[in-house]
């Protein structure tokens, strides 16, 4: 039986494949796909990147089949994955698994069901979602601190909204206008537009002069100038060291160290929790949940818990949907203006 896959040529187009459905194996679920998600940093080399391969046109790669997030209805269980049966409605997770196509074939610790009230379009979110969360466990926030957000892609505006219902007051900083106008109808305390505006003030403002107690590097490229602004933002000890805790989850380059007498401590964030990538644990049996409370699975089924309470707004980070049989013209139609485009979901 034949899928029908998104995929990237070389030349910047978004084009549909036809494959083999994978094989079913023991620990797996059989998924027809109904929706699913772009994250355009780690797919596609950004929406700017896209548009740039284009002119490069460099047309002889092979297409590459992409995506690692979507949702659906179970059709078929491997052994060893009886908690689901077919007809659940589940978010599946997973590069090389929970990808563009009509149907996947997904390691069952990397899938939860979708509360009754959560469509397909929100379950796909599941993969950015449980990314952001983690990231923001990393950073372990308490009740009450100034956090800021650099970068309010799909990552930066989910970490954003975490850190706000964690009790804190969140400034966002892009350099586009028009996510930081969806930061703020998602809740966040204020934005800042880098360019036009000084995040420096405007964030010592925000915090009244104490300074930021955590920060979360959401965006990818050169990062130096953010960094070094973000660290005159931080609050300082009496002995005049710079403190704080900053997670980094995109993928910024910038030097290091920064400066003799910081205390700022840099924390790294690249998954959805842990299990993700352990392929024992993908297709087996969970980690004892009372010594690993939080895996991808656990992260997973919170995002979905808090969508389906209407907590985190997946709703206004979704500008465009495209069918999947349409996903050529559809890319196509709205490549001309990335800045105008943030949650792209695709329909099957």
């Amino acid at each position: 039986m034949k899928r029908k896959v998104a995929a990237r040529t070389g030349d910047g187009r978004i084009c549909l494949v036809e494959q083999e459905i994978p094989a079913l194996r023991a620990g797996t679920v059989l998924v027809e796909v109904h929706a699913s998600l772009v994250s355009p940093g780690t797919e596609l080399g950004g929406w700017r990147g896209l548009a740039e391969a284009r002119k490069a046109g460099n047309s002889d790669a092979e297409p590459k089949p992409f995506g690692y997030s979507n949702a659906g209805v179970v059709q078929e269980i491997g052994e060893g994955a009886d908690e689901f049966k077919a007809g659940d409605r589940v978010a599946c997770v997973g590069a090389g698994y929970a990808q563009h196509a009509n149907y996947a074939v997904v390691p069952h610790n990397l899938c939860v069901r979708l509360p009754e009230n959560v469509t397909f379009a929100q379950g796909a979110f599941a993969m950015l979602s449980a990314t952001a969360l983690h990231a923001v466990r990393r950073g372990q926030p308490e009740l009450g601190e100034y956090v800021a957000v650099v970068g309010l892609g799909l990552l930066g505006q989910l970490a954003a909204q975490f850190h706000r219902l964690a009790c804190n007051y969140v400034i966002g900083w892009d350099m586009i206008a028009f996510r930081n106008e969806i930061a703020r109808r998602c809740g966040i305390h204020a934005t800042v537009t880098i360019g036009s505006e000084d995040p420096v003030a405007l964030t010592k403002q925000f915090t009244g002069g104490f300074g930021l107690d955590a920060a979360v590097l959401a965006f990818g490229g050169d990062g130096n100038s953010a960094v070094k602004s973000l660290m005159q933002c931080m609050k300082v000890s009496p002995d005049t060291h710079t403190m704080g805790r900053v997670v980094v989850v995109g993928n910024p380059s910038f030097d290091w160290p920064l400066r003799a007498g910081s205390n700022a401590e840099f924390r790294q964030a690249g998954r959805t929790g842990p299990g993700y990538h352990d392929d024992a644990w993908e297709v087996g049996p969970p980690y004892p949940p009372v010594f690993m409370r939080w895996t991808t699975r656990t992260n997973l089924e919170l995002c979905m818990r808090l969508i389906a309470e209407g907590r985190l707004n997946v709703d206004a980070l979704t500008t465009h949907t495209i069918p999947l049989a349409d996903v050529e013209a559809g890319i196509d139609a709205i490549i001309g203006r990335p800045d105008e485009i943030l949650g792209v979901v695709f329909t099957m």
